[in-house]
């Protein structure tokens, strides 16, 4: 399997794919060594895991540079991956022990009961490429903390960045048989399928999700989709800096050259202050920086896979045909590598693929609309449900259209963004389950009521 940097589109290094039967020897390597590792006190595997913690922040400027080198995202936000993900880490680190902790229900009487909290056992990890670190720590940190063993399977985009992560799970103190990289395409992940494991944990398309939801259904074990969204963002005509918002909506459309789950993909204005907004918005796209990953100076790098240019391309292609106006943007640099100009449309309508498929790019439809009636009703109109924002200079007001929205997430005056003590879930073809908080971490064990009679 060819590594191949989509700012040069040079190969990086061969990597040999897994086989059936070296995923299966893996596999019979984890069901082995999970019993022991589950067996040690809790305070011991966080141990392992503040050893991981703390070298990924000594070893960042070789994990930065290879994520770039094989994701395309400029190399600053490939450190902010890397903190954002120790960040993460740090939650799991502080918290587990205590979510994981037997809890005593009833302590007088008759019949005492508790809560016991045991692992899943060994578990499938099929990790996404957009941000491999922030998706992956979401599961296998809490997974092994609660004494699951990993089949961790990194993106084929994202293989390096994985192998970077068996290594150093496994200087930290994580046994070979309870973490395993597998390698390869699609094919990989179908073994990963047909294996007896005790829980699948996906992050990919809904596409890809559903086929798995219904590939394991009869397993009828834990299954969770982190899958994609067509996030909205409403702009409300009481906003009192113009310029500042759109900045921000800017950055939540186009960071990680757009290729972010909670990326807005939508935006909704209030018809009084559109025109501003627009002109704004459009203005400041314009100024964006699109070029080599690795200069400081670029703020947009190529997409991570070639065929989602054409992919984008198309999309602004039905849109223009069904009456959008292109006001920048949206054409393929004249140079090596997967780079596409972010764009800025108007005059859209939920008609046009552009406004109703996931794009997971640097472009961007942007609606005029009348009332936070009219806002609601089509930030709603979607087959999707991850987050959703509104800006304004009332929290009472963005709150009666929050509430309307059925998304796991919702933003005022915010967007783009997570956070380790929230849970992180989607609704509808957004996924199942969650991710992060407390919730996610008792997502990757099993309670055991005890009834206890002396």
């Amino acid at each position: 399997m060819q590594i191949v940097n989509p700012a040069t589109e040079e190969i990086i290094q061969a990597i040999a794919e897994d086989t059936a039967d070296s995923v299966q020897k893996k596999f019979t390597m984890l069901r082995a060594g999970q019993p022991a590792w589950a067996a040690l006190p809790v305070e011991e595997r966080i141990s392992c895991i503040n050893r991981f913690y703390e070298l990924l922040d000594k070893e960042k400027d070789t994990l930065a540079a290879t994520l770039t080198s094989e994701t395309g995202k400029p190399l600053q936000q490939s450190y902010n991956e890397l903190n954002g993900a120790r960040n993460r880490i740090r939650y799991f680190l502080d918290h587990s022990a205590r979510y994981l902790s037997e809890e005593w229900v009833v302590t007088e009487g008759a019949t005492r009961e508790k809560i016991v909290y045991e692992p899943l056992g060994v578990i499938a990890n099929i990790s996404a490429w957009n941000y491999p670190y922030l998706v992956g720590v979401n599961v296998f940190i809490p997974a092994l903390i609660g004494g699951n063993a990993v089949f961790y399977k990194p993106s084929e985009y994202a293989t390096l960045t994985g192998l970077h992560i068996q290594r150093l799970l496994f200087q930290s103190g994580v046994p070979e048989n309870c973490f395993q990289v597998v390698t390869g395409k699609g094919m990989a992940g179908e073994w990963l399928l047909d294996l007896p494991l005790d829980g699948y944990f996906f992050t990919g398309s809904y596409r890809t999700g559903r086929y798995i939801a219904e590939k394991v259904a009869s397993k009828l074990v834990p299954c969770q989709l982190e899958l994609g969204g067509k996030d909205p963002l409403y702009v409300m005509d009481d906003v009192e800096d113009i310029d500042k918002v759109a900045t921000a909506v800017l950055e939540g459309v186009v960071y990680n050259n757009g290729q972010s789950c909670c990326a807005v993909e939508r935006i909704y204005v209030q018809e009084s202050v559109y025109d501003d907004f627009v002109r704004s918005y459009t203005e400041q796209a314009k100024k964006m920086v699109v070029g080599d990953p690795l200069d400081p100076a670029t703020e947009i790098g190529p997409l991570s896979r070639e065929a989602q240019v054409a992919f984008l391309l198309g999309q602004i292609g039905d849109a223009v045909e069904k009456g959008a106006k292109l006001l920048y943007g949206g054409k393929r640099l004249d140079r090596n590598g997967y780079f596409i100009e972010p764009a800025v449309l108007v005059d859209v309508h939920h008609g046009m693929k552009l406004m109703t498929e996931e794009s997971f790019g640097p472009v961007v439809g942007i609606q005029k609309v009348k009332d936070d009636v009219e806002a609601a009703a089509l930030m709603a109109d979607t087959e999707y449900g991850l987050t959703a924002a509104v800006y304004s200079k009332s929290y009472e007001r963005a709150e009666r259209v929050l509430k309307q929205l059925n998304t796991g997430t919702v933003y005022w005056n915010c967007c783009d963004r997570v956070s380790a003590g929230l849970p992180w879930s989607g609704r509808k073809h957004s996924g199942l389950g969650m991710t992060l908080s407390y919730q996610g971490i008792r997502a990757f064990v099993q309670p055991k009521a005890y009834h206890v009679r002396p």
